[in-house]
């Protein structure tokens, strides 16, 4: 395993890449190893895993659980997603920056660390549904779950498409302006 950050720009969040065994079959790779996260510093307690199937097409997010606080490892089981985070730490050098990354089940290697404080979602690429893995820090709370309106032109994501398939949860976020004013008090 190796890893480097997220983005440079942005402390915390980490890019996990593994080494798939590959040949005619396929692919092996192992997503979870705990001696080795524990020899990187990554975090290796988790409570819930998670999984989400979505049509081409789908944004999900951005969401941020606040109480308890919830970190996530994300990778993509079948199709590609063009993932993307957003500090939400109030106090932060890079609060609101948004940073995102391709994340695609034919890899076989990469992961990602969004630690608490960030803000998460992602759209669906190309013309298969995407299958997306989350293995969480803390439990789900739908009462502190909160998240960034994924067209907020504040947070600057260039988004790769301008017609969305949401849930009305998912188009009701707040706004930078709404989220400032509840959080940064």
């Amino acid at each position: 395993m190796k890893v480097s950050p997220f983005d440079p720009k942005i402390e915390g969040p980490k890019l996990i890449e593994t080494e798939p065994f590959k040949d005619r079959r396929g692919f092996f790779s192992e997503r979870f190893n705990l001696q080795k996260f524990k020899d990187l510093g990554l975090p290796y307690q988790f409570v819930q895993d998670a999984q989400s199937r979505s049509a081409p097409g789908v944004i999900r997010g951005l969401h941020i659980q606040y109480d308890p606080p919830q970190g996530k490892i994300v990778w993509v089981a079948a199709g590609k997603i063009f993932d993307v985070i957003v500090d939400c730490r109030v106090g932060s050098p890079t609060f609101l920056k948004s940073a995102n990354i391709i994340l695609d089940s034919e890899s076989g290697g990469q992961l990602i660390w969004i630690p608490e404080g960030f803000a998460h979602g992602f759209c669906v690429l190309g013309d298969q549904a995407a299958e997306v893995i989350y293995k969480i820090s803390s439990t789900y709370n739908p009462k502190t779950e909160t998240g960034l309106k994924w067209s907020d032109p504040e947070l600057k994501i260039d988004w790769p498409t301008k017609n969305p398939i949401m849930s009305e949860r998912d188009q009701n976020l707040l706004s930078v302006a709404e989220f400032r004013k509840k959080f940064s008090k």
